[in-house]
């Protein structure tokens, strides 16, 4: 969490007027007679421009674990060897590479927040709505960071205002608020942020409003829900809580979720995108969109861009050979949730999902590689195109690569996002709330602590979300809990959200949820490359399809997932405890009526 860095990184972000741009400049301080940012929030303009940075330059470094911990160590990717085993395997240390990035970027979004939202609050010369505005969208990106660290984390202390803890001299004695108190915080947030923003977003741009704020509280409280801690041991060093005992959720927060999701439901006149797969086509800010990252193509100033093609593609996908993500991909097990099988010569599509979110043999896509008439994945894979020179074998160990996050080559950035990508740099925006979401938000409120419901508000939002994608599935006459479960993960998956259904699962039944995690299909398969390659090249796909005995799933004991109760706090960074030891003492209670806006 990088607590101790809290003074450098403020010099930078308290006098920030033109916004962040870079890792290595949150540690200098700016050049400040260029701009002073005392006075530099003076009109409706700059003040937008403060704000416009919160949605992507301080997020940046958490691209990477937001993906390793969201859907790695959720089952639904493989990513295996080096650091990336610990989350594949769900045993993080607090050495981990990306885990110091991601924990470093969410507290400077904390900061950056707070700073700002100080500076708007005090300008002159702005529009009550535009400040107002602004001052929301601070306050709902600091409860987003917040929901993400203390789902990832457990317990963490509680910043409200950078400036107190510098002029104190206190960011490295800075104690860990309860669990309990970090969702009370979450929430204090967020109420304040729907006060002020407006109930539509006025630019056009997709900027969050109140709907977008009451979206996020409804998925606050949903997972609140379940968190109870009479049911909670507080422990010192790697294990900061250890829960002991299944329970019920609190039916007063599973009230609130579903007030705050049918609110949004009924009331944003916001509708669901009719396909699937344009949700992640470029610069996508639509109904759909609540809350999303968005990203410029461009690294000047670094930290504005999308970088997770990089990550995820397969070698050469962009044509400036910066995609190195081909031997990772969906899981096996995630195959099995749509009913896919990579040793099948025919693909099911019976869920549009699955060719949005992973792309298998015999897939191809239109919207991919426009200016080669589309994009097989095979053929890329075995012979490429002109100018897309593919990596000549099958790289996925399970037979399978990601569709979601990438956008393409260069002809699809310039028809998506309008202008060209440069070298790891990319415009695609980045869901992180949809509508979709809220609707399986509303379904899981209202079935509660119960099995299964004929609520007809409820089966209608479910419906919704399932009959977009199968075209041939009716309206049920009731939902069950596991239906809602299972269809978030088809919905969501590889979004970075998945490892955090079982955060909040964990909360209240730890039992169930480390042993689904425990029995998920997440190794690799033997031989896809041959057969896939034999298919290819014997007949176009006519024919050649030859399992043999080297094709086969590699179900080894040893190679093996070990989730238990300490996979779902995962250890803050060895440097942040070593210069706070506050972080591995137990959890203090605080109360939050101290704080205010």
């Amino acid at each position: 969490m990088r607590l101790y860095k809290f003074s450098k990184i403020m010099a930078c972000v308290l006098f920030a007027g033109i916004g962040l741009s870079s890792c290595d400049d949150f540690l200098n301080q700016p050049d400040k007679s260029t701009y002073n940012a005392d006075d530099f929030y003076n009109d409706d303009a700059t003040c937008y421009q403060g704000a416009n940075s919160l949605y992507n330059m301080p997020w940046y470094d958490f691209q990477r674990g937001f993906f390793k911990v969201g859907e790695v160590m959720a089952g639904n990717y493989y990513w295996y060897g080096g650091d990336d085993t610990q989350y594949w395997n769900c045993s993080v240390s607090a050495n981990n590479s990306n885990l110091k990035d991601m924990s470093y970027s969410l507290w400077t979004v904390n900061a950056y927040a707070n700073t700002l939202y100080d500076k708007i609050k005090s300008s002159t010369g702005v529009s009550e709505s535009v400040r107002n505005t602004c001052m929301g969208e601070c306050l709902t990106w600091k409860a987003l960071a917040y929901f993400y660290l203390v789902r990832t984390f457990g317990a963490v202390p509680i910043i409200h205002n950078n400036s107190e803890v510098i002029s104190n001299g206190t960011y490295n004695e800075q104690y860990r608020a309860k669990i309990e108190n970090v969702y009370d915080y979450i929430i204090m947030t967020l109420e304040k942020a729907i006060e002020l923003l407006p109930e539509k977003d006025g630019t056009g741009l997709g900027r969050i409003d109140k709907y977008c704020a009451e979206g996020l509280l409804a998925k606050v409280y949903l997972t609140k829900s379940g968190y109870d801690a009479s049911t909670t041991t507080y422990e010192t060093g790697a294990n900061p809580y250890i829960h002991t005992v299944k329970h019920q959720r609190n039916t007063e927060d599973l009230a609130m979720a579903a007030k705050y999701a049918k609110d949004v439901i009924d009331n944003s006149g916001r509708s669901l995108e009719p396909v699937y797969s344009d949700i992640f086509r470029g610069a996508y800010f639509g109904d759909e969109s609540l809350i999303a990252w968005h990203w410029h193509a461009g690294r000047d100033p670094w930290t504005q861009q999308n970088t997770l093609q990089s990550d995820l593609a397969m070698t050469g996908f962009d044509e400036t050979g910066n995609t190195w993500g081909g031997y990772a991909g969906p899981s096996v097990d995630l195959m099995d949730a749509f009913g896919e099988d990579p040793t099948r010569q025919t693909r099911n599509n019976t869920d549009v999902r699955r060719k949005a979110t992973m792309m298998m043999a015999g897939d191809s896509y239109d919207y991919f590689y426009t200016d080669c008439g589309g994009f097989d994945y095979l053929k890329f894979v075995y012979k490429g195109y002109e100018d897309h020179q593919g990596p000549g074998e099958m790289q996925s160990p399970t037979g399978a690569n990601c569709v979601k996050h990438l956008i393409g080559d260069n002809a699809d950035h310039v028809k998506y996002v309008g202008t060209s990508f440069d070298v790891m740099a990319y415009g695609n925006y980045t869901q992180l709330l949809r509508l979709a979401d809220v609707y399986l938000i509303y379904a899981e409120a209202i079935i509660g602590n119960d099995n299964s419901t004929t609520n007809a508000d409820a089966i209608d939002a479910f419906y919704k979300v399932r009959s977009r994608s199968v075209n041939t599935y009716s309206r049920p006459t009731s939902i069950s809990w596991e239906d809602v479960k299972k269809e978030r993960r088809l919905e969501l998956s590889l979004e970075g959200d998945s490892w955090y259904d079982y955060v909040r699962w964990f909360y209240y039944d730890p039992d169930a949820a480390i042993n689904e995690l425990n029995n998920q299909r997440r190794n690799e398969y033997y031989g896809l490359n041959d057969l896939y390659e034999s298919w290819y090249n014997n007949g176009g796909y006519d024919g050649g399809w030859n399992i043999t005995d080297n094709v086969k799933y590699n179900d080894d004991p040893g190679k093996k997932q070990n989730v238990s109760v300490s996979s779902f706090t995962i250890p803050f960074p060895t440097e942040d405890a070593t210069q706070n030891p506050h972080l591995l003492e137990a959890p203090q209670d605080v109360d939050i009526s101290q704080f205010s806006y």
